[in-house]
Order: structure tokens, then C-alpha cells, then sequence
């Protein structure tokens, strides 16, 4: 699934130059007074073109802050105004970078882009599977039921796995949580342009949100894969034995 990039700003230059380095992202223009629909859709990060907003900057960002899924949700802000302390009264209200204008393309693209990984790498995602947790499990299906999307929730658990941590060991069970991540993955993403979610509540536990209207043939295609793939984690005699 693309990351969406907001950008508040009324010259669409700055969003065509971004779209040029960032293939990988949509990028999406918004208007300063459409912010609040903006942020239901939690974007990856906003950019806001200082020169080219009606409003108070400050405003505008303790809004962007005060809003509850958007707390961290990562804030630049390009400017020609060179004063040290605007850009001071900027950052203390919790915008993550202050560019001066002209801007180069592409320090800005790699800065969008390395936050957007930084901020992946320590969001409240699973050490084990490198999903989402339980704060962005959460995020999507608000974010969801407030736009009023049709989408199908997938509520997946493995049958009987304490007796096979009992047996195998917690190490090898990790290795069954992590292929079953891989086959619900597989499934859920078959293609990069998406709008799938996949979430690991923990243990044997996950969450998986669908949009498509084939949910019940993706239900059977992950059963079917994980039956396929499984049994290399047990012993010949306990396949063997069927338990």
C-alpha cells in the first residue's frame, strides 16, 4: 500500500517536483480549509507551504497536533521566512522540520522519506512480525467507520497453538507466528496498490481489514497456503501420526 504525503499548498510546483523522487508515495494536495477531513485519513506526513496558506501557521499546526490520531504524524514546514525565531515558535509546537525556501528537492525527499521509516521502525509495531500493533489496528478501523468505508474485518487465530509451544518449544513457535504473518500477508497485499491492512494483536492473534468483495476466497486461499506450508514445522512422526 502507497503511504499518502499531504501537502498544504496552494502552487501545485512543490507537489509535482515531490512526485517526480517520491514515485513510491501519493501525493495528495489538500486546502487549508479542509484540514480536519484531511486528517481522518491519517496521512503518513503533511507539508505545509508557509507562503501559500490564508491562515496563522501556529494555528494551523497546534491543529493538526491537537487532533488525537494525528500526534505523531510528522510535520515539515517550508518557509521564506528566515527568522530564527519563527522557526523556533514552529518546532515548539512540535512540527518535526523547518526548511527555508528555495528548496532542494532532493534533501527534502530524502528527509520525507527517512522520517516516514523512522517514524515506521518505532511506532508500536510487532518485534516478531514487523506488523502493526494495537495502536494502528485501532487508527484504521476508526479511520474506516468514520469516512464509512464497506470493508470486511478478518479476525485470524491459530487452533491448538499452546500445545504446540508445549511440545516444540516457544522457539519454534515463533517461527509458526512468523510464517503465519508471511501467508496472511500474502494474501491480504497480492498487489501493491491496495488499501488492505494487515495488524498483529499479539500471539497467535491477527487482524487483517479488506475492501475488496472477495473476502471469502482470500479466507480459503490463506487457510490453504498455511495447510500447505505447515507441516515443515513438525516432526515426521507427529505428521505421520496426524497430531
Amino acid at each position: 500500500m502507497k503511504q499518502e504525503l499531504y501537502i498544504i499548498d496552494k502552487n501545485d510546483k512543490l507537489k509535482v517536483d515531490l512526485e517526480k523522487s517520491l514515485t513510491n508515495m501519493k501525493i495528495k494536495e489538500i486546502q487549508e480549509d479542509d484540514i480536519d477531513n484531511a486528517l481522518r485519513d491519517i496521512p503518513a506526513l503533511i507539508i505545509i507551504n508557509e507562503d501559500n496558506i490564508d491562515g496563522d501557521i501556529v494555528e494551523l499546526c497546534t491543529k493538526i497536533r491537537d487532533n488525537e490520531d494525528n500526534k505523531i504524524t510528522p510535520v515539515i514546514v517550508v518557509s521564506s521566512n528566515t527568522k530564527e525565531d519563527h522557526a523556533l515558535d514552529l518546532l515548539k509546537n512540535m512540527i518535526t522540520y523547518f526548511i527555508t525556501i528555495p528548496v532542494n528537492i532532493d534533501i527534502l525527499s530524502y528527509i520525507i522519506k527517512n522520517t516516514i521509516n523512522l517514524l515506521y521502525m518505532n511506532r508500536k509495531v510487532s518485534p516478531l512480525t514487523n506488523l502493526p500493533g494495537n495502536v494502528q489496528i485501532q487508527a484504521e478501523m476508526k479511520k474506516r467507520l468514520l469516512k464509512k468505508e464497506n470493508f470486511a474485518m478478518f479476525y485470524l487465530d491459530l487452533d491448538n497453538f499452546k500445545a504446540y509451544n508445549d511440545v516444540y518449544g516457544f522457539s519454534n513457535g515463533d517461527e509458526v507466528i512468523k510464517f503465519t504473518a508471511r501467508v496472511i500477508v500474502n494474501n491480504i497485499h497480492k498487489n501493491d496498490v491496495d488499501n488492505n491492512f494487515v495488524g498483529h494483536i499479539g500471539g497467535d492473534d491477527f487482524i487483517a481489514i479488506v475492501e475488496n468483495d472477495d473476502y471469502e476466497k482470500i479466507c480459503q486461499d490463506i487457510i490453504a497456503e498455511f495447510e500447505k506450508g505447515i507441516t515443515k514445522y513438525f516432526s515426521e512422526e507427529d505428521i505421520k501420526k496426524g497430531y
